[in-house]
């Protein structure tokens, strides 16, 4: 029998060509490491995540000058842009001007008092507003009162009342924590109180290695429970790491099925070949592949094609040869010298790689 995760159902929302929240599918996210003011350096890193499968780019706009090179990046990308923004109205409504499909602030460190000049331009615009808390900002007397993670929801739920006594619905929110059992609490309890899309991530997770196991605990067990409409993963690292930890989890989830889906095995003293060497030669080689294919990379014989049957195309390695299957089925048997060679000659002869 399939298992089907079912999802929480939630308010559909657009951000710029992207759907948000609702039947949309749960998109995925990362924010630039560059200085917004650098133009080109800006727009080179944003298609570059996007061409890794990146749905939606935030950047940081501290000032002036980085609002005024938001018209430049909308207008050399394709994916929706977020700014982000804090302690300032103005940087927020010139952003809206200048092409920014969403903004996002933070109730800790966003006046109440410059909210309804930011409604009014979000609203006039067709903009969207994700009200963004985290742990490390909420103010000390919600703090004080609730605890970290109710102080999160609360947080979050007081900015839903003002926009909404504005009439202004085009929402949707984040409550992280760095502590990820924080974090799915907090989601747990927001999601039962409001139906606005949820965006998901564990913030400041940390390194590459940790901040990815992080992630996935979090996000994953939350997506699991139906809870999440859009992602990020946050890591000390480049934004395409993001971006394919992201993805990853998703694929795991069986949530995002576009593009190739590597199965290897963790390797054990009946490896006969060099796993780690053909798993990355065989990324290399498929990637750009974008409708989706499971491919099968196993170190032996005795368990390969087997375990690995639910792979459209795989291989297996032992002493001095190496099989090619499909769907679990032998297909080919060849000297472990040319194994990648044979394996890409069949996947160009059933169409795999030209279809790009």
């Amino acid at each position: 029998m399939e298992h089907i995760i079912k999802r929480r159902k939630s308010r559909n929302i657009t951000l710029g060509s992207v759907g948000i929240g609702g039947n949309a599918p749960i998109s995925v996210q990362t924010m630039t490491n560059t200085k917004t003011e650098d133009i080109e350096a800006t727009i080179e890193q944003i298609n570059d995540v996007a061409a890794l499968g990146c749905d939606i780019i935030r950047v940081a706009v501290p000032s002036i000058e980085a609002v005024s090179a938001l018209k430049s990046i909308k207008e050399a990308i394709n994916i929706p842009l977020i700014a982000d923004i804090h302690f300032n109205s103005e940087l927020a409504i010139g952003a809206i001007e200048s092409g920014a499909d969403g903004i996002r602030i933070n109730p800790g460190n966003f006046p109440e008092k410059q909210l309804n000049n930011l409604i009014d331009a979000a609203k006039s615009n067709g903009k969207v507003i994700r009200i963004g808390v985290n742990t490390g900002s909420i103010k000390p007397k919600i703090r004080k009162r609730y605890g970290n993670v109710e102080g999160l929801v609360v947080s979050a739920i007081d900015y839903v009342t003002l926009m909404e006594a504005r009439n202004f619905n085009n929402i949707k929110i984040s409550v992280k924590s760095s502590n990820v059992l924080e974090t799915v609490l907090a989601y747990k309890s927001i999601a039962d109180k409001i139906s606005y899309p949820l965006h998901l991530g564990v913030t400041e997770a940390g390194s590459l290695y940790d901040g990815i196991i992080k992630s996935a605990i979090g996000i994953g067990s939350l997506l699991l429970d139906g809870i999440g409409d859009t992602i990020r993963v946050s890591l000390t690292a480049p934004p395409k790491e993001e971006v394919r930890a992201g993805i990853s989890i998703l694929k795991a989830l069986g949530l995002r099925t576009s593009g190739v889906e590597i199965i290897s095995c963790p390797t054990c003293g009946r490896t006969e070949i060099d796993i780690e060497m053909l798993v990355k030669t065989i990324e290399e080689m498929l990637k750009g592949v974008d409708y989706h294919i499971k491919v099968a990379v196993m170190g032996c014989i005795v368990n390969g094609p087997g375990e690995a049957r639910q792979a459209d195309y795989g291989i297996a390695g032992e002493k001095g040869f190496g099989v090619i299957f499909k769907k679990g089925k032998i297909i080919k048997k060849v000297d472990q010298a040319n194994l990648l060679n044979e394996f890409k000659n069949v996947l160009i002869d059933n169409n795999i790689l030209t279809k790009r």
